[in-house]
């Protein structure tokens, strides 16, 4: 990126004290920590809020510098590829919450391999995205909260660019629900007649690993764009 790292760390403090908080779970704990409800029910954190412990960057052992904690948030704030975590998922419910920069694009991974030179090609994408000023807001299948290039997200849920928008994927089984800001944005079921149609006729249809893993690493995306996350909370489920 043509800032500097410096500059964007010191953008992305004022950015994220400024802004108000999301919806969180429950009691709306700080962000970063569990309550006492969520605990009970299961939730354990990916992000502490100070490290990048269970991360790392895609098919490489170690996080890539462009990735760094800044004021309790794990950002993308220079080059180095998209981050996935060290431990593997089948069945889930993953809660975080995303900042974007004006004009940004990045996106959340799951069930990923590292079978392809991108994860893209073996993991769907719940898109992060600012809708108002990035060309893929033109098209609700390439819009904040879709599934990326298959399923449609429904406009005017997605909060502005600088602001803390609240994403839920609930991954179960073939069962998949993308939910943002408190709203079920989409629904669908991996591997059914309508989902291998909307593979075939997409980008993806040429990479027979797309969607077929039945558990995998979750991922966020380096798209070039700064982007911030927080509260990035797991739930297995049976």
């Amino acid at each position: 990126m043509a800032h500097r790292s410096s500059y964007l760390a010191l953008t992305l403090l004022s950015l994220t004290a400024a802004a108000p908080a999301a919806q969180t779970l429950a009691a709306d704990p700080p962000p970063n920590t569990l309550s006492a409800a969520e605990r009970a029910a299961g939730w354990r954190l990916l992000f502490d809020g100070r490290t990048t412990a269970g991360w790392r960057g895609y098919k490489k052992a170690s996080m890539p510098s462009g990735w760094r904690v800044v004021g309790g948030t794990l950002s993308r704030i220079g080059g180095g590829g998209d981050i996935v975590t060290t431990q593997q998922f089948r069945n889930f419910e993953l809660s975080l919450e995303w900042n974007i920069s004006q004009g940004g694009n990045s996106g959340i991974f799951y069930r990923a391999s590292e079978d392809e030179d991108g994860i893209y090609w073996t993991a769907p994408e719940m898109q992060v995205l600012d809708d108002a000023r990035h060309q893929d807001g033109k098209s609700r299948l390439t819009a904040a909260g879709a599934n990326y290039g298959l399923h449609p997200a429904p406009a005017g849920i997605v909060k502005p660019a600088g602001q803390w928008n609240q994403a839920r994927l609930i991954v179960n089984g073939r069962h998949v629900e993308h939910w943002l800001n408190g709203v079920r944005m989409l629904q669908y079921e991996l591997w059914s007649p309508d989902w291998e149609m909307r593979v075939h006729g997409s980008k993806f249809a040429p990479h027979p690993k797309y969607g077929r893993n039945p558990q995998g690493l979750i991922g966020l995306q380096d798209h070039g764009d700064r982007v911030a996350y927080r509260s990035i909370k797991i739930r297995v489920l049976p």
